[in-house]
């Protein structure tokens, strides 16, 4: 069975209603990085963070994976499907997607502050959870804190990532700018005879240094045009 491995950005969610962070009128503009994506930020105001991320996942009840989140998930039955993801939402799991990296943690889940990739202290909430306040522990004692990854802190499953797009017989992104570091890197990981198509609606902006197959288009359009291909070519 051939291995397509996936690597998705906010383009892949922002049709579903996920604010992106950094368009125009993303979140970046409502907030400031330093105050609520950053180590600093949470030991200078707990509260603000706790509430910023309580906000997002209550926006994880008003939306539903999209037609490109849907049509990813259908593929498993004919490929092993490998999906990166630097987004934090849970659409590729309500999706039906099984093989799923999340690079920069999960909205969903909590973990200690005093040491959050201890697996021990990570815990998935629940829905009637997803409020989570000043004095909530995690087992070790310490503040609840959401299990992103944020500015500042290395990314723990990059390694696993490059691990998968080595091995990937055909490599997909979409809907990221690819400007990101360390996640922008893992096209160089592909094997030189792979294909890679990229799925933007602004994929002839976005520097590439090796032969890409460009789709422009959203991710639901781009990925039904990409199964067309597949079809077509493979």
């Amino acid at each position: 069975m051939k291995r397509i491995v996936v690597l998705t950005g906010a383009g892949m969610s922002a049709e579903s209603g996920i604010s992106t962070f950094r368009d125009t009128g993303g979140l970046w503009e409502q907030y400031a990085i330093e105050d609520v994506a950053t180590p600093e930020g949470f030991r200078r105001d707990p509260a603000l963070v706790l509430s910023f991320y309580n906000e997002r996942r209550k926006q994880l009840l008003q939306v539903s994976p999209n037609k490109g989140h849907e049509l990813l998930a259908a593929l498993e039955k004919t490929y092993q499907v490998d999906i990166i993801t630097q987004n934090v939402d849970n659409l590729h799991e309500r999706a039906g997607s099984t093989h799923i990296l999340h690079l920069h943690g999960e909205l969903t889940k909590v973990c200690s502050s005093y040491d959050p990739e201890n697996p021990r202290y990570v815990r998935e909430l629940s829905p009637t959870e997803y409020e989570i306040k000043i004095g909530d522990k995690a087992e070790d004692g310490s503040q609840l804190r959401p299990y992103i990854v944020w500015f500042g802190e290395a990314v723990p499953n990059i390694s696993k990532a490059a691990e998968l797009v080595s091995q990937a017989d055909i490599l997909v992104i979409i809907g990221t700018s690819m400007q990101v570091y360390p996640a922008a890197g893992l096209v160089h990981y592909a094997p030189a005879h792979t294909p890679i198509y990229l799925i933007d609606p602004h994929a002839d902006e976005i520097p590439l240094s090796m032969p890409i197959t460009l789709l422009k288009k959203g991710a639901s359009e781009g990925v039904e045009a990409f199964i067309q291909l597949l079809n077509e070519k493979h």
